[in-house]
């Protein structure tokens, strides 16, 4: 493999490519915050508890998506062999319920202050940010936006538009947007009347205080984690800020680098809008050993999912690129 250096050597001159954050650009930073079995760990699933959990074990995953997906599937056949609409009912519930759950968990495990971040931690993961033009992320925590939002550190003058504007309403057409959530984030919700965020430039300013006294108040942040991804689409077109920031995908040209996404086929309608942008180079980071099954498998979807006549894709070392420090 490549390293980072070397491929942003291979950036046109005078071209800022963009970039599309996983969730290894968070785990970077923090891995035993952001995995899924620190989420299962402290997720409450009330009184379907020993069920749920079970599931997770029988299926030998940590990953909510992959448990979602599995009772999507119980429910198709229950249906299609008449079985009972009690079974059913229980089956539905526990979808959202999972859903639910995700979302409580990852707010109670997110650090609670941008203070938990050191200065040089942002000073580099800036750096790294302001080399991209448009910035897309999976992510649902607030580093990132954090990062972006630390105007006292270098770079200087390093700035993004998110789109929103006065009110903290979401804006959208008409302005510069730069920087996409695409399946939402703990700081973005829908507060029935416009598009919302909870919004500081200051440290010590608690949105994750404000994220859990909304969710008391039964109100979720935006969150797009359907189990499979037909359905985060169709769960994307409705809302107008998600769907914006999709069809944003379509619009990049130029070189876009991949930083820390599994390349999962529950993501494919990223990637198949990707490949329909007219991105010529794409970069896809690859963390550990290029070799293992894991990696042989990433590495194999990148090259279905992105290449074609009028596309390249070339993988480089995960563990190079200076984001953290």
């Amino acid at each position: 493999m490549i390293s980072f250096d070397e491929a942003m050597a291979m950036v046109e001159d005078g071209g800022k490519p963009s970039i599309l954050l996983g969730n290894g650009f968070s785990r970077a930073w923090r891995n035993e915050v952001f995995n899924y079995a620190n989420l299962l760990e402290v997720a409450d699933f009330t009184d379907r508890e020993d069920e749920i959990k079970e599931l997770f074990r029988l299926s030998g995953t940590y990953d909510f998506e992959a448990v979602m997906r599995s009772l999507v599937a119980a429910k198709v056949v229950l249906e299609a062999y008449g079985g009972n609409e009690a079974l059913v009912e229980i089956i539905e519930r526990d979808q959202q319920l999972l859903k639910d759950a995700l979302i409580t968990a990852i707010s109670t495990t997110h650090p609670d202050r941008p203070t938990d971040v050191t200065n040089d931690q942002f000073i580099s993961v800036r750096r790294f940010l302001s080399r991209y033009d448009q910035v897309f992320t999976v992510n649902y925590d607030l580093l990132f936006y954090w990062a972006r939002n630390m105007d006292d550190l270098p770079p200087e003058n390093y700035s993004t538009d998110d789109g929103f504007r006065s009110g903290c309403k979401w804006q959208g057409h008409g302005t510069n947007q730069e920087a996409h959530f695409l399946h939402g984030g703990l700081h973005i919700f829908d507060s029935g009347e416009a598009i919302e965020k909870h919004a500081s430039v200051q440290r010590g300013t608690g949105i994750i205080d404000l994220v859990r006294a909304n969710l008391e108040r039964g109100q979720f942040p935006l969150f797009v984690s359907e189990p499979t991804s037909t359905k985060k689409k169709q769960r994307i077109e409705h809302n107008p800020y998600l769907n914006f920031c999709f069809h944003a995908l379509g619009r990049v040209t130029g070189t876009f680098f991949i930083q820390g996404h599994s390349m999962d086929e529950n993501d494919k309608h990223i990637f198949d809008k990707l490949k329909q942008s007219r991105v010529q180079q794409f970069f896809v980071s690859i963390f550990g050993d290029e070799h293992s099954d894991d990696n042989m498998r990433v590495k194999a979807n990148a090259l279905a999912y992105l290449k074609s006549p009028n596309s390249n894709v070339d993988f480089f070392d995960a563990q190079s690129a200076p984001i953290w420090s």
